[in-house]
């Protein structure tokens, strides 16, 4: 996906003369450029303080807007970052099980803490380093978009770009997904929907891990058929009496 298209409402994408440009989107334009990263951000035209506003700017699905939800972790006050995609809802107790209990950010902690307003809170370039979760759901995209520390603010990555940038884990961390009566469904990698098998740390659909799951849209081919192959002695180890994979 490119930076300009029919239905795009993208502004300047270039990395100079952004000195007028709002503190935070400096920010992390600063921080992708220390990292190498090789999409700068670009300033839409239009604000988008939501999954959906940034999706119709962008002409994307909602499901490619890597949104961010700001937690108070309740046992030390610290800033707990979930980066999720756009059509999912974070399920806090699955949060909570990795992180700790959880409380409610205000617009006034989320400020203070990631030097970002809502609306538009990066993934990176906080002003204090956050716990930070990766949404397994993001990898059904080869391109998504994240917000760039304001409003109007976005940029482009692949999901392992995003987890290469933040060094955040990939967790499943949002609520079932529900489809509507008519609904086109999206794709998934398993029979049905992706369960991990806490004993095997196998899907209970595909036999895949959740590791290659998450990595499944960047491997080739080769990488690919050797997981395949595997996927058979898999399935007769848990299929086996006794075995501790069932």
């Amino acid at each position: 996906m490119s930076d300009e298209g029919e239905g795009r409402r993208i502004g300047d994408p270039s990395r100079d003369g952004q000195q007028d440009r709002p503190e935070g989107f400096r920010r992390v334009s600063a921080e992708l450029a220390a990292q190498h990263h090789a999409h700068a951000p670009v300033f839409l035209e239009v604000a988008a303080r939501t999954s959906q506003e940034a999706a119709d700017a962008l002409g994307v699905s909602i499901g490619q807007i890597a949104k961010s939800v700001i937690f108070r972790r309740r046992a030390d006050d610290a800033v707990v970052l979930v980066v999720t995609s756009g059509d999912r809802r974070v399920d806090e107790k699955k949060v909570a099980a990795v992180v700790g209990a959880l409380a409610r950010a205000d617009a006034g902690f989320v400020k203070a803490r990631t030097g970002f307003s809502i609306g538009g809170v990066a993934p990176l370039a906080h002003v204090q380093p956050p716990v930070t979760l990766i949404d397994r759901e993001l990898f059904r995209f080869d391109e998504i978009w994240a917000a760039a520390g304001h409003p109007n603010g976005v940029f482009r990555a692949s999901p392992t770009e995003l987890v290469r940038l933040t060094g955040a884990p990939v967790r499943d961390v949002v609520q079932a997904a529900v489809s509507e009566p008519g609904a086109a469904l999206v794709a998934s990698p398993c029979n049905s929907v992706c369960r991990i098998d806490e004993r095997s740390g196998w899907c209970e659909g595909c036999m895949r891990t959740l590791d290659e799951i998450a990595r499944w849209a960047t491997l080739d081919d080769a990488d690919r058929r050797r997981i395949c192959d595997a996927l058979g002695g898999r399935r007769k180890q848990a299929a086996a009496p006794g075995s501790n994979a069932q």
